[in-house]
């Protein structure tokens, strides 16, 4: 649809808003009707002359979107009043409305942000172009378009928290009305709801709009299934109801009587929630036991903690299921103590226990006390203000934004422990954390030197997995650097990245160097060598790579990005990049420059395949993987087999002599299934100094376990030892290399 130019702004001027003069562009009456409605909403909380100011941010936004429609077919300019009613529910200033208001004009109107800035102040400009997309350039494919403006809206957001406030209001009543788009576009904007922008909100702490978001991306993302758990919580209402309004006049009679002054209300869980809970756990619907939930409002701390007292002496709690976030708040800010009990007619009912700042955190986290002069910061604002500082150092060291886009996703899901340094600070950590994770969250030069851990006081493997409670102490030597091995266990994204840098860094003179040895082997089988190649070619080359010099070509190279036998013949056609090569590569013998020399996991360019594990002492072989320089297989590797049958570029490889320790690899193990036959064998691994990383059971008819290991050895000599010493065992039937 063509879009109509507006009018130039200076022709407005704010009308008086008790009687607010008609805009001069004939009005819908449905949206005159919503701007009237957003107005009496107003005056409840802002003063007549900020009242007046949104309005003429309305006038100016119902001018420019004049003419434009939505794909329901309704007037444009209702989408931005309904943002700003939502913005306004949120608790939020008057700047945020008309920012609400004026989202959309710069990105689809004519209207510039020139014009905003001197119309409405900077503040609504850096909001409003916060909220815009990069629509002046053009990205390589819409999942980078995706990762350049989302990269942007949250580096906005780190300026102004109301950025992302607004964002999250307007995916809000996008999803609203999302039944107008084409399925494949409802299905995508759907999963980047439930991926990014929930997330995000249960992140900030603001519950309601993150269980809203959730259960409008279930529906539109999985209609059936949302239609048939929506069904079937319907007909358990009829039977739970009853029962949990029973649970409420008990409880809020024992708290009476015991002095305690609250509000004890019934809810019903979320769809959404009840869908993963079922999914994750892989239970059936009547297996979900807290479908339902009470939730307790008292005066004050103090209460939480008596009212917890009163509830386990009137309910038995489930063990394990209570949940101090009191003392301990989620890294978003919210605060609340959580427990399971089973009612009177024996079916569990979650309750939760807070008190009345609580609750309005919980339901609207940071948006509800956010403060945008200067003051005294909440606990709530430093969490976000130091999630938001995180977000910065991510997209620092990301490589691009899509790799910034995924970590921030990564970041996103708050499945979290709780770790504590010796002096006492608590650290959060997402689960699956490692004491390597640890040290990076406590700083990063802690992170690139840490040597050792001590968990509990006690020695562990870099590689441990951490656990709520653990008191982590981290040892660092000067002499310890970064090791891509660590790349195969950490999970946060801060860790990631520091490691990933630092072996780039590391490590670009010898994947420039060994990108010059690749295509000095092509170059071999022309019977020919770089320096006599014509200069004229190598420029014709890198002009049409679009890369600056000839060092990038082999860095390009040496990473597995370009084929070197196709470089090689490039060069030699003077840049014709239609030439094919049929003959396979030969492998490197005498007249080649060399094989090339193997340390261990910790060069960036070279990687061991984790479907062979090879350690020092096996025959090995490397096959360029594009974007990972060289894969190193066992000789005998069938995948490499299959492989090595379609590929043309392989390379000689070797074990050096400086050889780094802790190789993983596997072993299998089969014993009788009598006590204490596993604690022989995971002793006589301790005794040899291998540290066991994971086991894997599995039980057969015949009384024989099989134990898989999971190993960390030094060589294959190491590994020979380890297995000769377990098949000594009278437990053991057999002992082998997986």
């Amino acid at each position: 649809m063509k879009r109509q130019s507006p009018l130039p702004l200076r022709t407005f001027e704010t009308p008086k808003l008790t009687l607010p003069d008609p805009a001069p562009t004939p009005k819908n009456n449905s949206q005159q009707s919503e701007i009237e409605d957003l107005c009496k909403l107003m005056r409840r909380r802002y003063d007549e002359a900020q009242v007046e100011e949104v309005y003429s941010a309305y006038m100016v936004a119902e001018k420019a979107h004049v003419g434009q429609a939505r794909v329901s077919g309704e007037p444009y300019i209702l989408h931005p009043i309904a943002v700003a009613k939502i913005v306004f529910e949120m608790n939020m200033d008057h700047r945020s409305v008309m920012a609400a208001l004026l989202h959309d004009v710069v990105e689809d109107t004519s209207i510039s942000l020139n014009t905003i800035k001197t119309q409405f102040g900077d503040d609504v400009a850096v909001i409003v172009d916060g909220l815009s997309k990069l629509t002046h350039l053009k990205f390589k494919s819409k999942a980078e378009a995706q990762a350049a403006n989302f990269q942007k809206m949250l580096l906005a957001m780190v300026d102004d928290i109301r950025v992302i406030l607004i964002k999250l209001a307007d995916r809000i009543h996008n999803m609203r009305t999302l039944g107008a788009m084409p399925d494949h576009k409802r299905r995508r904007i759907a999963r980047e709801t439930l991926e990014v922008y929930a997330p995000i909100a249960n992140r900030l702490g603001i519950y309601k709009m993150k269980n809203e978001l959730e259960d409008l991306g279930f529906k539109s993302l999985y209609p059936a299934r949302h239609r048939v758990l929506q069904e079937a919580v319907l007909k358990r209402n009829k039977d739970r109801q009853e029962l949990v309004r029973k649970f409420e006049i008990l409880a809020l009679a024992r708290l009476e009587d015991n002095g305690i002054d609250a509000q004890v209300h019934g809810r019903e869980k979320h769809l959404y929630s009840l869908y993963q809970k079922m999914r994750n756990k892989r239970s059936a619907f009547e297996d979900v036991f807290d479908m339902f939930a009470v939730r307790i409002i008292v005066k004050s701390q103090d209460d939480c903690y008596r009212t917890l007292g009163v509830m386990h002496s009137v309910h038995n709690p489930l063990p394990k299921q209570v949940k101090d976030y009191i003392a301990i708040p989620k890294s978003n800010g919210y605060q609340s103590l959580h427990t399971v009990l089973f009612s009177p007619a024996a079916v569990p009912i979650e309750v939760q226990i807070r008190t009345e700042e609580m609750n309005t955190f919980a339901e609207t986290g940071v948006a509800a006390h956010w403060m945008y002069k200067e003051g005294q910061a909440s606990s709530a604002q430093q969490r976000a203000h130091q999630w938001l500082a995180n977000l910065v150092d991510m997209q620092e060291t990301s490589v691009d934004t899509l790799e910034f886009y995924e970590n921030v996703k990564v970041d996103l899901f708050p499945f979290e422990i709780f770790v504590f340094s010796p002096m006492g600070d608590i650290y959060r950590l997402p689960q699956g954390a490692t004491a390597v994770d640890f040290a990076y969250a406590v700083h990063s030069d802690i992170g690139n030197r840490c040597h050792t851990a001590k968990i509990d006081r006690k020695l562990a493997p870099l590689s441990a997995l951490l656990e709520s409670g653990q008191t982590v102490e981290i040892i660092c030597s000067d002499e310890q650097r970064p090791n891509a091995y660590w790349l195969n266990f950490v999970v946060t994204p801060k860790a990631r990245n520091t490691i990933r840098n630092f072996l780039k860094s590391q490590s670009t003179d010898q994947t420039i160097g060994f990108g010059k040895q690749l295509v000095g082997r092509g170059l071999k089988r022309y019977e020919t060598q770089i320096e006599d190649v014509d200069q004229a070619s190598i420029d014709v080359l890198l002009k049409q790579m679009n890369l600056p010099d000839l060092d990038t070509l082999y860095f390009e190279v040496g990473l597995g990005n370009h084929i070197p036998s196709m470089v090689a013949a490039w060069l030699l056609n003077e840049g014709d990049r239609s030439i094919e090569i049929e003959q396979p590569l030969k492998m490197a013998g005498t007249a080649d420059p060399g094989p090339l020399v193997v340390q261990g996991g910790e060069e960036a360019i070279i990687s061991l395949a984790k479907c062979c594990m090879p350690i020092p002492g096996d025959n090995i072989h490397g096959m360029i993987t594009a974007g990972k320089g060289v894969l190193v297989h066992r000789a005998n590797c069938q995948n490499a087999s299959r492989q090595r049958r379609r590929s043309r570029e392989w390379v000689a490889v070797v074990w050096g002599t400086d050889i780094s320790t802790g190789f993983k690899t596997q072993v299998q193990v089969e014993i009788n299934d009598v006590p204490g036959a596993l604690a022989k064998v995971a002793n006589v691994m301790s005794e040899m100094d291998t540290n066991i990383e994971d086991i894997r059971f599995e039980r057969n008819s015949d009384k024989i376990t099989i134990l898989t290991f999971n190993l960390a050895v030094t060589d294959r000599n190491h590994l020979g030892r380890l297995i000769k010493r377990v098949r000594s065992l009278k437990a053991t039937i057999r002992a082998r290399r997986a």
